[in-house]
């Protein structure tokens, strides 16, 4: 029997990427989101005390992924007032962990990108299990062609980053006037190559004032005990190949610790329903 059905509209989060050259104002930009819980990776929200606290702001500083994907988790998972998350600039972190991973592993084929990459994707996958508004943003860089020859300008971070986000917008600046260029959109009211004078107000416009601004909604994950349970069930069972994947692949998760407590109960009672007779006794 055929599976597939009519696709109906869904009410997102608005998921935005942003990047430009320094002295654009990537980060002015990125925090007139009121109620903004700001990841702030290079110290730049340090001139904006007082527009981050009349917005209902609040600033946490590192330059650490583990640290990055904890306030991540802790956002998911708990009640707050916070509607958007802005992570600025992404880049230094991911140099960061570039580093880390080459002291861990290595850097003979690759291996601390490949490293490097997954904690990322882990990083994506959270962002869009979350219920709210995320705004990241990257160093520009210099886009090379066919003998060197100059393209434009690329986001400084991991190749895929881009991927994840509804809304790849470039800044620029002209005079006084802050503008963003759609370089990639899944929306329609952004469309493709638009240019349009950069605010919150602009955003607003086109998106859903109720979805920017309503709040956010608890995700309770899977717990220790939980973790332990099925990795103690998966030493004794064998399942067929590629069933853990799997369900981590359908749960959009890279680790059992983030999957939603629902979905590992249900992986749980599977494993448990085929252990062998004198185990299950």
């Amino acid at each position: 029997m055929l599976r597939a059905r009519k696709p109906e509209a869904v009410a997102k989060r608005l998921k935005l990427f942003m990047y430009g050259p320094a002295g654009v104002g990537k980060t002015t930009a990125a925090i007139q989101f009121p109620n903004s819980y700001i990841i702030d990776c290079e110290r730049g929200s340090e001139n904006y005390d007082k527009l981050i606290t009349t917005s209902g702001s609040a600033v946490f500083q590192t330059t650490d992924m583990h640290e990055v994907i904890s306030e991540v988790k802790s956002l998911l998972t708990e009640k707050h007032d916070f509607r958007t998350l802005v992570i600025d600039p992404i880049t230094p972190v991911y140099n960061d962990l570039l580093e880390k991973c080459e002291l861990k592993v290595g850097a003979d084929f690759g291996r601390h990108y490949a490293a490097a990459n997954k904690e990322m994707k882990r990083l994506a996958n959270l962002i869009l299990a979350l219920d709210m508004n995320v705004i990241i943003t990257a160093h520009a860089k210099k886009e090379y062609g066919d003998n060197l020859r100059v393209l434009g300008q690329t986001f400084d971070g991991w190749r895929q980053l881009d991927y994840w986000f509804d809304l790849v917008v470039e800044l620029g600046k002209k005079g006084k006037k802050r503008f963003g260029r759609v370089v990639k959109t899944r929306l329609e009211s952004f469309p493709d190559e638009d240019v349009f004078e950069w605010s919150y107000d602009a955003i607003k416009q086109r998106y859903d004032t109720n979805i920017l601004e309503k709040q956010a909604t608890a995700l309770k994950l899977a717990t220790p005990m939980q973790v332990k349970q099925l990795t103690e069930l998966l030493a004794i069972v064998r399942l067929p190949e590629g069933t853990t994947d799997k369900w981590l692949a359908k749960a959009g998760v890279e680790d059992w610790e983030d999957m939603p407590a629902d979905a590992i109960a249900k992986c749980i009672e599977y494993v448990k329903n085929r252990l062998p007779t004198n185990a299950a006794a």
